[in-house]
């Protein structure tokens, strides 16, 4: 197996250019590490699987454990109302939103940009530069004011804008920055000793630069592309090691009790996929009625990532790159190979 692994993914990587680091696991034994391409393409430093990467929506799952914490500690509920929680003014929003709505992007409140449209992603600095982007309430200005994008609870649709304030929430009720909550409870606890919100000027060692190709060949790295400091909607940088140290920690209780695990792991809305579902910052998918994955994933600009879990052979992967476009391919790869 490990060997097909191998052979299948060398082959994706020569017709893709994949870029990045993929690791799959079995319960503790390691089936495959493998990386490609460059961290750093002037200097020539190679991809490893100690490289610390970008992973965009991918650490949405951080902040719903946080949510989920906060809750065990009897310091929320997954019924408390927005307005119940925080003191910032949304004069269109609806009353009856609660944090089980966030969650499961049921809000129906406006995002600050539509994920599908990841090629317009830019546009968002021109009138409010990414560099000044360093705190959750820097992003209050893009939506805060706007009207409501559908009736609360009426469907799913994906968004970013009701992370930032799950994060802000996060502030006001744990009294600390949120990249510090989750560091000390969650990458301290998972033992994600090389993970971290890094701001883009002023990235620690081993930490890929993202790029962006163009067709006729040329590049750019992604740092006049996304805000300087990720947040509670993403924007965290982990290492493959790390990423399995997340999922270990989470099935094993040591993040959440039983309970708030359970929570966390239900499948709670239908998403846009035939067999897909939606819990809290994570992506479930179903086959044949049973949970073939707990999955999630991230693309920005210079960013791809997916990382899952599949109970049924307790394996876990996850593939970090820091391209446009990859992870999804190799991801698909392995999972058709794992899951036959």
């Amino acid at each position: 197996m490990n060997n097909t692994i191998i052979n299948r993914i060398n082959h994706i990587q020569e017709k893709d250019k994949f870029s990045g680091s993929i690791l799959v696991k079995v319960n503790n034994d390691i089936l495959t590490e493998l990386s490609y391409g460059y961290a750093n393409r002037s200097e020539q430093i190679k991809n490893s699987t100690y490289t610390r990467y970008g992973i965009a929506s991918g650490c949405k799952l951080f902040t719903s454990i946080a949510i989920c914490q906060l809750v065990e500690d009897g310091k929320l509920t997954f019924e408390t109302k927005l307005e119940d929680c925080l003191d910032v003014s949304f004069p269109h929003f609806d009353k009856d939103i609660t944090i089980h709505h966030l969650l499961t992007h049921t809000a129906g409140v406006p995002d600050y940009f539509e994920e599908e449209v990841m090629g317009d992603f830019e546009e968002l600095w021109v009138k409010k530069p990414m560099y000044l982007m360093r705190n959750l309430k820097d992003f209050l200005p893009l939506f805060q004011n706007q009207p409501m994008k559908f009736k609360v609870g009426e469907s799913f649709h994906y968004n970013n804008a009701g992370y930032i304030i799950l994060g802000l929430i996060i502030e006001q009720v744990s009294q600390l920055e949120f990249s510090e909550y989750i560091e000390e409870n969650i990458f301290k606890k998972s033992d994600m000793t090389s993970s971290g919100y890094f701001e883009f000027d002023s990235l620690p060692k081993r930490t890929a630069l993202g790029y962006i190709d163009h067709p006729n060949g040329e590049w750019k790295t992604n740092i006049y592309s996304l805000p300087v400091k990720g947040g509670s909607d993403g924007g965290a940088f982990v290492t493959v090691y790390d990423m399995a140290n997340l999922w270990d920690s989470l099935l094993h209780n040591q993040l959440l009790n039983d309970e708030h695990t359970n929570k966390l792991l239900t499948p709670y809305v239908r998403t846009n996929d035939k067999n897909g579902f939606y819990g809290y910052g994570v992506w479930i998918e179903k086959k044949d009625d049973e949970i073939l994955k707990f999955y999630i994933m991230g693309y920005d600009p210079g960013v791809s990532f997916h990382s899952a879990f599949y109970p049924k052979t307790s394996t876990k992967t996850v593939i970090c790159s820091n391209k446009s476009q990859g992870a999804f391919n190799v991801m698909k790869e392995i999972e058709g190979l794992i899951c036959n």
